[in-house]
């Protein structure tokens, strides 16, 4: 489970050495907007090379490519797929079309590789106006497809508006992405919160994210990574909760009752799948017995 995922420029070695000690689930090696024309191919073998050698055994490995107008995509996937990385992210993604098209590509090189196909999987970057509008059929173009991501800097240029630290110029591409990536049974992560040095903004931020329903939340600064592993984890007071509201239906079934109540509301079918769903991700983030927040 990715709570946190952390950009860091392709070309800049002595960021990328340490991106495995960084504490966020996923790093993005970026090749796109992170790196100048002149350096995209010393920035490509640099992130092959770290991906080669380097372990990135705390973190997941996320490659955002160059983007499908760009001369440099194709090479930026035949040094990258066969080294067989988490994920590839591609931005600007606007239609199902755009996601077939490297769907193919990538299985083409995965069977070059020797890899098993759809090994390598995709997370649309989805940046356009277009691109929101078209997220159900982004979601469900690929099997590859594992998550949408929302870029918000992109797409306000894209809707002439100004980005703002209260962010309702985004509001409304936030959910219309949470609903199709829902609808599609996959994640959905937020765009950054792009001041560094706004350590109450970042909280809040996280915080509307994952009410939202977002699985998790992107970073550009290290200094972010915590307030989003905090924020996307369940409290020691929701997995309290989760646990009493698996007891109280055992003790239901074992008592043959069809109904029972929990500190004075009744406990139905969305409560107890949502109390299954805390319970997982704190035995798969090893909070088993809480966490004080």
């Amino acid at each position: 489970m990715k709570r946190s995922m952390l950009f860091l420029p392709g070309n800049t070695p002595n960021i990328i050495i340490n991106g495995d000690e960084l504490g966020a689930d996923a790093v993005i090696l970026d090749l796109e907007d992170a790196v100048s024309p002149a350096e995209k191919d010393a920035a490509r073998i640099l992130v092959r090379n770290a991906i080669k050698l380097m372990k990135f055994e705390n973190c997941e490995v996320v490659v955002r490519i160059n983007s499908l107008d760009s001369d440099y995509w194709r090479a930026d996937l035949e040094e990258i797929v066969p080294l067989k990385p988490d994920m590839i992210m591609p931005p600007k993604m606007s239609s199902a079309a755009d996601v077939q098209t490297l769907d193919s590509y990538i299985s083409e090189l995965e069977g070059r590789s020797g890899i098993e196909n759809n090994a390598v999987k995709l997370i649309p970057l989805i940046e356009t106006s277009l691109g929101v509008e078209n997220a159900f059929k982004i979601a469900e173009a690929s099997r590859r497809v594992s998550a949408l991501f929302l870029g918000g800097e992109d797409l306000t240029a894209d809707l002439r508006c100004k980005r703002t630290r209260e962010g309702n110029e985004i509001d409304y591409a936030r959910k219309r992405l949470v609903c199709a990536a829902r609808a599609a049974g996959i994640d959905v992560y937020d765009t950054p919160f792009t001041d560094v040095n706004d350590d109450e903004g970042i909280y809040e931020d996280a915080e509307y994210a994952k009410s939202l329903g977002f699985t998790g939340k992107s970073a550009i600064s290290p200094r972010h990574v915590a307030a989003i592993n905090e924020v996307f984890s369940p409290s020691r007071k929701d997995i309290e909760y989760a646990y009493e509201v698996m007891e109280a239906i055992r003790m239901a079934e074992e008592q043959g009752r069809g109904a029972i109540a929990l500190r004075g509301k009744m406990i139905d079918a969305p409560i107890v799948a949502r109390a299954k769903q805390t319970i997982a991700m704190a035995e798969e983030l090893f909070l088993t017995g809480g966490r004080q927040r």
